[in-house]
């Protein structure tokens, strides 16, 4: 899984990312597991081979387990269709936060999609603020829906407004986590644009497929799946679909170990930019056995 983000460095280090402010480094996390699905946790550098626009790259900064500071986005969706499954994707949000938040570095933020986009908690690094906020996420009164204008479903206004308006900028380890049938009814912004937003802000997308089936008559949506599926795919996150077999807390807790189980890698690109434009980047470990998540473009600003 790539995160890249552009942040200055010092010194190289082998098992320790140390900043710094005289050259501009491309930042990668990265998850590695076998081809079973176990994370591999005690790679070293020399274990990596990384190329950019298909050129070989020289990873000059590796630290394991990176302790970087994390910005989470919460994405609920909350229109009707999700009414009978938003309290357990409340319950399973705060228990996933109170596990990963560390509130000396990370923040974490919360904003509800129907027919608008409502930021109901801006970042915090507060469990407290997250106890107020999350039980106020909630699908739209009848008041409301009398009130509604456009559409009602705005999945990709919400990941584009999360990734610009907050994601972007930022210089940390950030990931957003949408919960939704992934139905998208009256967004201005498109699946393209808001694939692009997030990679642009090199933000990770983790979809969570969370759908009650009576609401469409027995039958997900599957151009809903689809949706989810490339949010995920094209940014370096992962996808997950809630079932009888897996409980969304099970996911949110797969979702923490990954977190936990990143690798941080850094290197100066031997490319001088002189037009902002996406480049190309390929991960892969010397082990053929192993099979390491990741996106496969950055956006290199100039």
């Amino acid at each position: 899984m790539f995160l890249v983000f552009l942040l200055p460095l010092a010194a190289p280090a082998q098992d320790e990312a140390t900043f710094s402010t005289d050259v501009k480094v491309v930042n990668v996390l990265a998850t590695v597991r076998t081809k079973s699905g176990q994370f591999v946790t005690d790679l070293r550098k020399d274990d990596f081979v990384l190329t950019e626009n298909k050129r070989p790259e020289d990873i000059r900064y590796f630290s394991r387990e990176s302790d970087l500071p994390l910005t989470i986005g919460l994405l609920v969706d909350t229109s009707l269709s999700q009414g009978k499954v938003l309290e357990a994707e409340r319950a399973a949000s705060f228990d996933f936060v109170d596990q990963v938040l560390r509130e000396d570095k990370d923040q974490v933020f919360v904003t509800q999609f129907d027919m608008a986009v409502m930021l109901r908690q801006k970042p915090t690094s507060h469990r407290r603020d997250l106890e107020h906020s999350l039980p106020e996420v909630d699908t739209p009164t009848k008041g409301d829906l009398q009130l509604q204008r456009g559409g009602g479903t705005l999945l990709f206004d919400a990941v584009v407004k999360a990734s610009r308006e907050i994601m972007s900028g930022l210089g940390n380890r950030k990931a957003l986590i949408v919960m939704s049938d992934g139905g998208d009814n009256g967004s201005d912004e498109t699946l393209a644009s808001a694939i692009e937003a997030a990679q642009r802000a090199d933000t990770l997308i983790y979809s969570i497929l969370f759908a009650d089936p009576s609401y469409y008559d027995g039958f997900g949506s599957s151009e809903g799946r689809k949706y989810m599926q490339a949010l995920a795919r094209e940014t370096g996150g992962g996808f997950f679909e809630v079932s009888k077999k897996l409980g969304i807390g099970q996911i949110f807790a797969t979702i923490e170990q990954e977190l936990r189980s990143q690798y941080y890698l850094g290197f100066v690109s031997d490319q001088p930019v002189r037009i902002s434009e996406f480049r190309t980047l390929q991960l892969t470990a010397r082990r053929k056995d192993l099979i390491v998540q990741a996106r496969d473009r950055y956006w290199a600003q100039r």
